[in-house]
Order: C-alpha cells, then structure tokens, then sequence
C-alpha cells in the first residue's frame, strides 16, 4: 500500500467548514529562506534568487509555495519559466522521494516552445524542489492530472526528473 503526502490545490475559496477546522488546527509558520531557479537576463543557465517564505513542518506545503512562487515568477531581474496562466493543481511527495507535479493545461498550450525554453521550465522547477525540500528526490511531472510526455515537444518527461547542477550558474 501507498500512502501519500498530499496538498491538493483548490481554485475555489475556502469553505466554512475549512476555515472552523484550520482555526481549531493551528500550525505555527516559521519564515525560512529558500532559493527559487529563474533564467538569467540572456537565458544561458538557471540562476537562484532567494525568498523568505512562510512554511509549516509538512514537505508538500513547503513544495507546493515553491512551485507556486515560480508560477508568479522572479523578482530581481530575472526571466520567468513557468508559462503564464499555469496553475498547480496538486502537489504529492511519495516516500520514495518523487514528488509528483499536477500542473494546468496552461504549461504546455501557453509553452513558448523550444528545447532550451522547456529544459528551463523544467529543470527550474526540478532544481527548485529538490535543493529545497529534504524529502523529494526526483520530479514527476503531471499535466492535467495525466502522465506528461513532453511540455513542447522535445524534452521527455516520461520518468521522474533528477536535479541538474550544470544548468545552475
């Protein structure tokens, strides 16, 4: 039997019933820098820029805030990876140590194509979540809750991605 670290995300707004168990559940956040992987101005190679992020003990929490700091893109001067309109639609850690990516629709139909594009779109999501989260390994990522072949055709997805330190400058 499997047994899963889950955050599912949820577009609509928080129910009653959620928000009176998350008042009677109370986990303190703790502020912690993490390093989030973005292209360089001339997209050469990943580069990090550092975030302070709240975060709670659970590992998916923290996955899912990297993933969705990516989605919103850098800060400092940086170009995005992410597609806009992509959307997390959940986040697992098995305990093999692949945590596996549910992503919208929107990473592939809005992908600017290219391999070296989608090598960064990939590997700043991988590279992200695997020097960050102690528990996640490898990266599996899924597109609309379905196995990705690709994201735009070039790089293939089929089994869970390592990170790369040789994209990393």
């Amino acid at each position: 039997m499997i047994s899963w670290q889950a955050t599912t995300i949820e577009a609509a707004g928080p129910k009653a019933e959620d928000a009176q168990l998350d008042q009677e559940i109370s986990v303190p956040l703790k502020k912690i820098p993490i390093h989030l992987y973005f292209t360089d101005r001339h997209n050469y190679y990943l580069t990090a820029e550092q975030r302070v992020v709240n975060h709670s003990e659970n590992p998916t929490d923290l996955a899912a805030t990297i993933v969705e700091e990516l989605i919103k893109g850098p800060q400092k001067g940086l170009l995005k990876t992410i597609p806009a309109d992509t959307q997390l639609r959940a986040i697992y850690i098995a305990p093999d140590g692949t945590c596996y990516v549910d992503l919208s629709e929107a990473v592939t139909k809005n992908h600017p194509g290219g391999s070296k594009s989608e090598l960064f779109t990939i590997y700043s999501m991988v590279n992200s979540l695997v020097l960050n989260v102690q528990e996640i390994e490898r990266v599996k990522i899924l597109v609309d809750g379905k196995e990705a072949f690709t994201l735009a055709g070039h790089i293939d997805l089929q089994l869970p991605v390592k990170a790369n330190m040789l994209l990393i400058r």
